[in-house]
């Protein structure tokens, strides 16, 4: 890249994704669930952001939102200054090969009555990649690429194992030529030896072919492995976003330092305080006041409850925290 700084390929401003709440009373005021509520960063080209957070903080959600699986409430989803929350379903279907998806359930995103040939022939004649006549040796390299024999492409979905199907989904990803793919939970379902091939395949293809993705997961062991830099979110707001070396070193929320506690470590010799988060998590149909995170953390006070904490830089570097006492350091 030029001047070896990285170049913005997707830009999120303000997001927000409100589900409806069904009343329960006739005259009862209208209320959403506020799955992502106002949330902002970008995606720089031929990088890996991770997104992290316990069930429910809306980083599923965020995926969706960006690729239009759900129609965002509000915010811009800009792709090379194309705003996608905007386009016409024509419109976005021109863009959809240049950003794909690899889902977490392997068996489930697949079609259980159409081989392996079908499925990379819809989705390159969807797309229009290529001409009939050169589609074959796509997919017989595209087979390559992911770790199966040719003879894959005649066979159905449920003859291959949990780990294969993934390495299948990858492929009908790839087969457009994406230039991003967002990973959601991609290798959650997964035993762990086989989630280890699967991220070194995605790091594998990635610098092969320049991809940038995003990608969902709750597993902290497996972002390490994989990310650049690492979003951190928490009901719906991002409560801190670093590269992935500073945040792991040098986390400045309390929330993430929590989370970092909470990864095992393989030595007996070595040991961590596990930091405990008390409470439940609020609902997101009427989340708190001021911080989001008030209600679990131990250092909260009144500032804390009734002020929301801006998402601001702290230190020399592009590490983003949403706290009012980061500097004073407090959890550290």
């Amino acid at each position: 890249m030029e001047n070896n700084e990285p170049k913005t390929l997707l830009e999120v401003k303000q997001l927000k994704q409100y589900f409806p709440v069904k009343k329960e009373k006739l005259f009862e005021a209208k209320k959403y669930v506020k799955a992502v509520d106002d949330i902002s960063f970008t995606l720089e080209k031929g990088t890996t952001l991770s997104i992290v957070g316990e069930s429910g903080c809306g980083k599923s959600t965020t995926g969706r939102a960006i690729l239009r699986l759900d129609e965002p409430t509000e915010g811009e989803v800009l792709y090379q200054n194309v705003d996608l929350a905007r386009l016409s379903k024509k419109e976005l279907k021109k863009v959809r090969g240049d950003i794909q998806v690899i889902f977490q359930d392997p068996f489930a995103s697949l079609n259980p009555r159409q081989t392996i040939r079908s499925m990379l022939n819809e989705a390159m004649e969807i797309q229009q990649v290529l001409d009939k006549s050169k589609r074959e040796d796509r997919m017989l390299e595209l087979m390559s690429l992911v770790g199966l024999p040719a003879d894959a492409l005649e066979r159905l979905p449920h003859e291959f194992s949990g780990g294969q199907r993934q390495r299948i989904g990858i492929a009908r990803a790839l087969s457009v030529n994406p230039k991003i793919i967002v990973c959601d939970e991609a290798v959650s379902a997964l035993d762990v030896s086989i989630q280890a091939q699967i991220l070194n395949l995605l790091k594998k293809l990635q610098r092969k072919f320049g991809l940038t993705y995003l990608f969902i997961s709750h597993d902290l062991s497996v972002v390490r492995h994989i990310s650049d830099r690492v979003m951190v979110m928490y009901l719906g707001k991002i409560v801190e976003i670093a590269e992935k070396q500073d945040l792991f070193d040098n986390p400045q929320h309390p929330y993430t330092k929590a989370l970092l506690s909470a990864i095992p470590i393989p030595d007996l010799d070595v040991k961590r305080e596990k930091i405990q988060i008390k409470g439940d998590v609020p609902s997101p149909i009427d989340p708190p006041s001021g911080c989001r995170f008030h209600t679990r953390c131990p250092f909260a006070d009144d500032h804390c409850k009734n002020v929301e904490p801006e998402l601001r830089k702290v230190g020399e570097t592009n590490h983003m925290v949403s706290c009012h006492y980061a500097e004073k350091m407090l959890f550290n």
